[in-house]
């Protein structure tokens, strides 16, 4: 009998000596503020989403924000084990993903500046938004205005314009933010005396400006685009309707890809397609279980509240869920057309 005592304790303190080198010590507390399993592997991703939980942000703002952080956590552990590759040497990854960070940080304004520029981009609120001011930026209203009155579009088309007017609005909102991000960090860099070399913290700072200008770029040639449409309308052999996958097709046709190679692309973007379609109807639905949400809590009926609160906390899941592997998806096509863009520039 004392045998086995001594082979049970002796097995409780081998699984508590596990526990607390292989986990404790090297990923965050099994548990947040609130009780609950934490969310992410990294401690200052389960700050940012402790502080947004605590916010008022829109159940929809609430899941960008975790996709988001998501894929900062993917891009984090894989530079993690980059560096213990003896990879990243001059610090260019890890200056990215820094400044990836302070980007999503400034767009859901966790940053501590206040950001005068609105970003609720929720296209359920757009009927809110006051007639010829809808997208905050004179060249963008004046552009839908003409393009409302023109009669050149159906109902169903001047939606999806909507969308990439809306999609534009967002790349410039995103567009200020890294500029505003890369400013201050070239002040931190100068005021402050930094490990890195000489030619290496240059090299950091070109790549940065490096990024905000094929950014610009983007923006004029979407900007481009949505003046042809305004003008003339939509093309009959249009090949897609959503705005980040025209943005996508519309990059790869710059890349001087091979037509094999564009045929294979517009078939994976045409998968894409459904997912961004499918990830933005749960965004639809998320809003309007919230709102329901809303109603039945007023109503005090605790069982009702029970079990749209259910429904609503599987809803938000899996619209996070779905945000995320959308942004993945997004970002490995974007990876890929610069990759074989280079490559055809090379030969």
């Amino acid at each position: 009998m004392r045998l086995q005592c001594f082979v049970t304790a002796l097995c409780l303190g081998v699984g508590v000596m596990a526990g607390k080198y292989s986990r404790e010590v090297n990923e965050p507390a099994p548990s947040g503020s609130d009780g609950q399993t934490v969310e992410f592997r990294i401690a200052k991703l389960n700050q940012v989403w402790e502080k947004a939980k605590r916010m008022q942000l829109s159940p929809v703002r609430q899941a960008e924000l975790h996709s988001d952080l998501k894929i900062q956590e993917k891009d984090e552990l894989q530079w993690k084990k980059m560096k213990v590759e003896g990879l990243d040497e001059n610090g260019e990854k890890e200056a990215q993903l820094r400044r990836n960070f302070n980007v999503i940080l400034a767009k859901y304004g966790m940053d501590g500046k206040r950001d005068m520029r609105p970003m609720e981009s929720n296209s359920l609120k757009d009927h809110e938004a006051k007639d010829g001011e809808m997208f905050d930026d004179p060249k963008l209203d004046k552009l839908w205005n003409k393009a409302k009155i023109s009669g050149k579009f159906s109902d169903e088309e001047l939606q999806s314009l909507k969308r990439e007017f809306q999609h534009h609005k967002d790349k410039i909102h995103e567009y200020n933010i890294l500029m505003d991000t890369v400013s201050r960090t070239e002040e931190i860099h100068k005021n402050v005396i930094s490990p890195m070399h000489g030619d290496t913290k240059e090299h950091v700072l070109q790549q940065k400006h490096t990024e905000l200008k094929e950014k610009m770029r983007d923006l004029n040639h979407g900007f481009d685009r949505l003046r042809k449409i305004s003008h003339e309308g939509f093309s009959q052999d249009s090949e897609f309707r959503e705005p980040r996958v025209i943005e996508l097709w519309e990059a790869a046709k710059r890349a001087n890809l091979s037509k094999d190679e564009l045929e294979s692309l517009k078939e994976e973007l045409r998968h894409f397609e459904t997912k961004v379609e499918k990830h933005s109807h749960y965004q639809e639905q998320l809003q309007l279980s919230h709102q329901k949400l809303q109603h039945v809590e007023s109503l005090g009926d605790k069982e009702h509240i029970k079990r749209n609160q259910e429904k609503y906390n599987t809803l938000a899941e899996k619209t996070r869920e779905m945000g995320y592997k959308m942004k993945k998806h997004m970002q490995d096509l974007s990876n890929k057309i610069s990759r074989q863009g280079l490559q055809h520039n090379e030969l």
